[in-house]
């Protein structure tokens, strides 16, 4: 969906005019900060500790707005008022799951009629260029809801022949109050993701924004108020890692969603376990082999794997930031993705013609410019980039291109997120598998040839939740999306994302036999 939805667009970075954007609405360049508290029972409230935390925008390194911080009494405080609104015979637990439907229908419905609004709130508090917000994240985020809104009365048990005079027959019922944690690398659309299956499954939530993305977030509560789910469905607590903790630990949670790095989903893994044994989906980090055949449309590999690893400055968990390139074609490759690189366009992410925008903050900005100076010093030949993007204040790094690189080094195995391309030899089918699946991580992994068998092997011996085939973030409401290994487990979108926030219950009655 990601790529359907930029087909057609023009691409900024190679000549581009600005009156060629004219079908995408102007930004609000400063959209106005309407909520920053804490969300509880369809009202705004005040952190009960009384602190605040700042929110930047990473163009800059501006303070955009001062956010409620909540906390454990902030949490135990949502985490009631969800399980209250659980609780059978409210509102939301008597409801048709028709209406329920319509309620995700009326939510998504009002993110279009605001598109602009949060597409110029998520670039300012993201960075992410506005072209991307505006065409990928929001649209995205409202066909996931309305997909799952569909679903809501259609996600149903069985009837089930079993021996003995008995009727059988199955109830699929919401789980209950849902813990739902997200990142700051898709803020809107993590939030969609959530709240779909959830909700479309008469589910109660507390959700836990990144710290450095939670104003669309919060905005989205605002409307959920006013599409007119109840009170106490959705609950909306920005804060840090305290937070979050308590949430995961909290006895009154049924269950926790998590999307983020493989080291905290441990630690929530381990905390789920501690409390109430709730249960988890993971959906976690990513070092996604993307494997290019001899045979492959160059032009196409090149440019697909330049968005498979650029988009979003590299801040994707199935970012395909191991790229293996067969023996025959990989000095061209290596030229030609170099060359790519250099003239990917770097700015205000407000321009509409600006490709790639600040990292998200400086934790991140340093980390990934620690891991350049890594992969220098350990060998792989830097191609292109490798430094800060002189010029501009805030968090820009330079698209950045290392050849020459081996499994071993520090760049190959450890997840960057991002804007860092590696490219890496290979020779034959059985290697590239045996390479590409010695990593911690299956999340994402792709393949590029015009040979249907050799795809197909290569598809068959790789262990990643996603294998794209002459494509890469290819996404959609449809279709399931979750990873193998250290990537995490349970899966989001699609008819199996329904699975994780629905409990399967037996109910089995004794039928009467009159005596002739």
């Amino acid at each position: 969906m990601l790529r359907v939805l930029l087909k057609g667009l023009p691409k900024p970075g190679v000549g581009t005019q600005i009156a060629r954007y004219s079908s995408i609405p102007a930004p609000k360049t400063s959209p106005e900060i309407l909520y920053t508290g804490i969300f509880i029972n369809n009202e705004w409230h005040k952190s009960i500790g009384g602190k605040v935390f700042p929110t930047l925008n990473p163009a800059n390194e501006q303070v955009i707005a001062e956010i409620q911080q909540g906390q454990k009494a902030d949490i135990d405080a949502a985490v009631g008022a969800a399980r209250d609104a659980f609780k059978l015979g409210s509102p939301w637990r008597r409801m048709d799951a028709s209406k329920r439907g319509q309620l995700l229908y009326r939510l998504a419905d009002l993110m279009e009629r605001d598109r602009v609004y949060l597409a110029s709130l998520e670039t300012l508090d993201n960075g992410k260029p506005y072209f991307m917000s505006y065409n990928v994240d929001v649209p995205m985020a409202i066909n996931n809801l309305r997909y799952y809104a569909g679903w809501a009365d259609k996600n149903h048990g069985k009837v089930i022949p079993m021996d003995g005079e008995f009727f059988v027959y199955t109830r699929h019922e919401p789980v209950g109050v849902c813990g739902q944690i997200i990142p700051w690398n898709f803020p809107i659309l993590m939030a969609a993701w959530k709240f779909g299956p959830a909700l479309a499954t008469g589910n109660t939530i507390v959700l836990k924004p990144a710290e450095q993305t939670s104003l669309t977030a919060l905005y989205m509560a605002q409307l959920v108020k006013e599409a007119g789910f109840p009170p106490g469905v959705v609950n909306v607590v920005p804060g840090f890692g305290d937070a979050g903790a308590a949430l995961v630990e909290h006895n009154d949670v049924d269950k926790v969603a998590f999307t983020g790095s493989t080291e905290v989903g441990k630690k929530i893994q381990q905390g789920a376990g501690l409390s109430n044994l709730k249960r988890t989906t993971l959906e976690l980090g990513g070092k996604s082999p993307n494997i290019i055949l001899s045979d492959a449309d160059m032009k196409h590999a090149v440019e697909t794997s330049h968005f498979g690893l650029f988009f979003n400055m590299g801040q994707c968990c199935c970012a395909g930031s191991r790229t293996f390139i067969e023996d025959k074609i990989y000095d061209e490759f290596v030229e030609r993705s170099a060359e790519r690189a250099k003239k990917r366009t770097v700015g205000n992410p407000f321009d509409l013609t600006t490709e790639h925008g600040p990292q998200v903050d400086k934790a991140q900005y340093d980390k990934i410019l620690s891991l350049i100076d890594t992969g220098k010093k350990q060998g792989a030949k830097l191609v292109a980039g490798g430094k800060k993007y002189e010029g501009l204040p805030g968090y820009f790094i330079e698209p950045t291109v290392f050849a020459d690189v081996k499994d071993d080094m520090t760049i190959a195995r450890e997840e960057i997120f991002g804007p860092v391309q590696q490219l890496i030899r290979f020779k034959s089918l059985d290697e590239v598998i045996e390479r590409a699946n010695q990593s911690e991580y299956g999340l994402a992994a792709a393949v590029f040839s015009n040979d249907i068998d050799k795809v197909n092997y290569l598809v068959q011996g790789l262990r990643a939740g996603t294998v794209w085939v002459n494509t890469y973030n290819v996404l959609s409401a449809q279709a399931p999306f979750g990873g193998y290994k250290m990537s995490g487990h349970g899966r989001e979108n699609g008819e199996y994302g329904l699975q994780a926030y629905t409990e399967v219950k037996s109910v089995i009655t004794r039928i009467p036999v009159k005596n002739s």
